[in-house]
This record gives C-alpha cells, sequence and structure tokens, in this order.
C-alpha cells in the first residue's frame, strides 16, 4: 500500500497591502507549488481569517487554503510551554547573540508555542516562509531573510533588537533546515548566528511577476491614468522603512534638477508605514512636490504596469537579503540599477549599474546614465532578462520540494538529489 500524501503546511499568514516583498514571496511560492501536479504532496497555506483575498487566487492544484483562526500561536509564559513540547529546542537555545542585549531584554522576545493545530492535522513539515514562527513539534524549514537588526542596529529599538535576535537565533536553531536567498545570506548567518552551513540550503527567489497576468494595453492606460503618470518616470517598489533609503533617493533627484537641469520624474509605490511622514518632509523641503509621487501600496496588475512602464528602475537600499525588486525589473525588461551593499552585486552581475547608497551624487550619476542613454537601456534590459532567467519560482518550488521530501523522509527523485547537490549561482 502506497504512502499518504506528504503534507506540507506553508505559513502565508500575512496581512495584506501591508507587507511589501515579502508579500510578493509567498504569493510567488504558493502560486509555483499551486502548479507542482507531478508529485506526491499536499499543501495547507495557512491564511488570516481576515486577511487571505490577496492570496486565495493563486491557491490551486495541491494546494488548499487554512484560515487560521487556530493556528495562532500562544506567547510562551517564560518559556514554560516551550520546554512542555517534546525535542523543542530550550527557550534561549545556543546561538551568538547580540553581545549588549541583556538577559531580561531577550526574555521579553514572547515567542508563540503551535496550539496543536498542526499537529492533529498530521502535517508532515511546516515551511515558515516568514520570519516570525512557533515552536512546533512538525519538522520545520525556517527563512530568515535578513539580519538587519545586526548590520543596522540604530534603525531599531533596543526591544526589537532582542526580538529578532531571540525570534531568528530560536527558530535556525529549531529548525531541519534554514533556507536563505543567497550565498552572501547563508555566509552572514553563519558568522553572526553560529548557524552550521550544511543546515544553510541556499534557494534563490526571484521576483512574483510569473505569477501575475501581463498587463493589457487598455490595463497599461487605466494604471497611467490612475496615478496620471509622465510619459517618463524612474521607478521605486518598496515599504517606506528607513533602510530602504527614499531619502538619499530623494536627495538625488534633486541633484539631478539642480546640478545638472535634468528633471527626473519619481514614483515610489510599496506600503507607507511610520517612517512615511520624515519621506513626505524631505520632498518638501527639497520642492519636490510636482515630481515625485507616493501612491502607496498598489494591486498586482498596476505593479506589473508599472514595470513596463517606467524608463529605468532604481533601487538605492542599505541592506537587502536579495532584492526582488531588481528581479521583477528584470524579469519585466525595466532597466536597472542598485546599490553595491550585501548580495546585490552578485545579483546584479553586469546586468544593472551599481551605486553607493550613502552617495546621493553617485545615485544620480546611475540615473542620469539610464536616463539619458537607450542604448545602455537595451543592452541592460536584455542582460536584465537573460540573468533572471535562472531563477524561476517553479525552480524555487522544486528545490523546495526535495527539501520537505528530505526532511520528510521520503523517497528521492534523480531531479531531488540534483537540487539538493546543486551549487547556489548568487
Amino acid at each position: 500500500m502506497p504512502p499518504p500524501p506528504l503534507h506540507v503546511a506553508i505559513d502565508g499568514r500575512l496581512f495584506g497591502g501591508k507587507s511589501g516583498g515579502i508579500e510578493q514571496v509567498v504569493i510567488g511560492l504558493v502560486d509555483a507549488l499551486s502548479h507542482l501536479t507531478d508529485g506526491h504532496e499536499r499543501y495547507t497555506i495557512l491564511a488570516y481569517p481576515k486577511s487571505h483575498d490577496w492570496l486565495a487566487p493563486y491557491v490551486r492544484g495541491p494546494c488548499r487554503m487554512l484560515l487560521a483562526t487556530a493556528v495562532r500561536g500562544r506567547p510562551s509564559t517564560q518559556g514554560q510551554s516551550v520546554r512542555a513540547l517534546p525535542g523543542a529546542p530550550p527557550r534561549i537555545p545556543p546561538f551568538r547573540r547580540e553581545p549588549t542585549l541583556s538577559l531580561r531584554a531577550r526574555r521579553r522576545a514572547n515567542l508563540s508555542t503551535s496550539d496543536g493545530t498542526l499537529e492533529r492535522l498530521n502535517v508532515d513539515v511546516v515551511h515558515f516562509v516568514l520570519q516570525r514562527a512557533f515552536f512546533t513539534e512538525v519538522p520545520s524549514i525556517y527563512h530568515p531573510h535578513d539580519l538587519l537588526h545586526r548590520h543596522l542596529p540604530h534603525l531599531l529599538t533596543r526591544r526589537e533588537r532582542a526580538k529578532r535576535d531571540v525570534m531568528l537565533g530560536s527558530f535556525c536553531h529549531q529548525a531541519r533546515v534554514v533556507s536563505v536567498t543567497s550565498s552572501w545570506v547563508k555566509r552572514d548567518l553563519t558568522a553572526q548566528f553560529g548557524t552550521p552551513p550544511e543546515k544553510i540550503a541556499v534557494v534563490p527567489l526571484t521576483g512574483s511577476l510569473g505569477a501575475y497576468q501581463p498587463p493589457t494595453d487598455a490595463e497599461l492606460a487605466a494604471t497611467r491614468a490612475k496615478f496620471a503618470l509622465p510619459d517618463a518616470f524612474a521607478f521605486y517598489p518598496a515599504q517606506t522603512w528607513p533602510h530602504k533609503n527614499h531619502l538619499a533617493l530623494l536627495d538625488a533627484i534633486a541633484h539631478l534638477r539642480d546640478h545638472h537641469n535634468l528633471r527626473v520624474p519619481l514614483i515610489c509605490s510599496g506600503h507607507q508605514n511610520h517612517f512615511y511622514p520624515t519621506i513626505q518632509k524631505r520632498i518638501a523641503d527639497l520642492n519636490l512636490t510636482d515630481q515625485v509621487h507616493f501612491p502607496g501600496f498598489i494591486t498586482p496588475n498596476e505593479l506589473r504596469a508599472l514595470y513596463q512602464l517606467c524608463r529605468c528602475v532604481v533601487i538605492p537600499t542599505l541592506f537587502e537579503a536579495a532584492s526582488g525588486p531588481l528581479n521583477e525589473a528584470f524579469m519585466a525588461g525595466a532597466p536597472a540599477a542598485c546599490s553595491n551593499v550585501t548580495s546585490l552585486p552578485e545579483q546584479a552581475a553586469d546586468a544593472a549599474l551599481v551605486f553607493d547608497p550613502r552617495d546621493p551624487a553617485a545615485i544620480a550619476t546611475a540615473i542620469a546614465r539610464l536616463w539619458t542613454d537607450p542604448t545602455l537601456r537595451r543592452t541592460l534590459a536584455d542582460k536584465g532578462r537573460a540573468r533572471v532567467a535562472r531563477w524561476t519560482w517553479a525552480r524555487a518550488a522544486r528545490h523546495f520540494r526535495a527539501l520537505y521530501r528530505q526532511i520528510g523522509g521520503r523517497a528521492l527523485t534523480a531531479e531531488d538529489r540534483a537540487m539538493l547537490g546543486a551549487t547556489p549561482d548568487i
């Protein structure tokens, strides 16, 4: 009698419209898993009851959605409920903690423990795609997207740093496999937390544009009209976190106007969080109100349309595990320029211009080159399409499926073994 299907849970519990790039990662993964019909797996996608419409269109095939009223986790009080789980890690596991954080601060992180829903569903493997997770008896894959709090600590409060330190360290310790987006993050995770390299799987991710239908001419026209778009503009899609570095980008746009007599309209989409008023003040101070537009969070069709309509994409981020917008620009054929930080130079290779994100004049120079040189734009667009072709969600989903099978103790195919043994190219 054949074994039952391998049952994998994917934690996709996000509030739509507020989670930026992580939301795009969940959409890309779920859409790709929904197309994996050649295996013996079934996938349960955890979603919030009051925020699941954004994900529902991509849940098909072997996937089903569970509105997770029960799988909410409960705070672990002084670690007692964590210790009650057989096989769960200790409350403060052995990882390289930030030395300035006190034991009391780490204890206040209030990590959560499964309420038993996954265990009762006989889930074989749970994939925590988000940095937030919970303690569970179910074998897990955990994806710590980046260690921003270790590299730019001044951008977070002491309490926020403590929570991230304990959360990422604890769930990396719990996981059977820790998945990361690039070799740079793998090296960083080992250096910062002491996570064994053999426990870390590099699974390159890409943009989610492949999950969306290409915009029609009517949709392009509607997007242009809705946002009153100029004929040409630069585009930056990112939530307004301080490390996304909108302020330096605004300084660069003003520099082009004031020192090069070059007026470049700028569109910046993405959820507007607590830092947005600071950005608004800089726009006013630089007298850029008529040149810069922040439309907020936009629909998938509008996002794809903006990539297609823009003259160039500019990504001045100060820290990134890997840039979803850069891959999306490559997919859309939009010429791009990006920061020279973390994994981005490896990701960009020769398919995008790179610049120092702390130097507005350097950002301005890159924008000017893209803005004024159509031959350069065509060359970069062609190179970008070729570069991103090696990183697809279909390939990432098959890589994750190989990991699910390995963790779940199922037989591996030749393709699975090749995926698990492949050398990452980013």
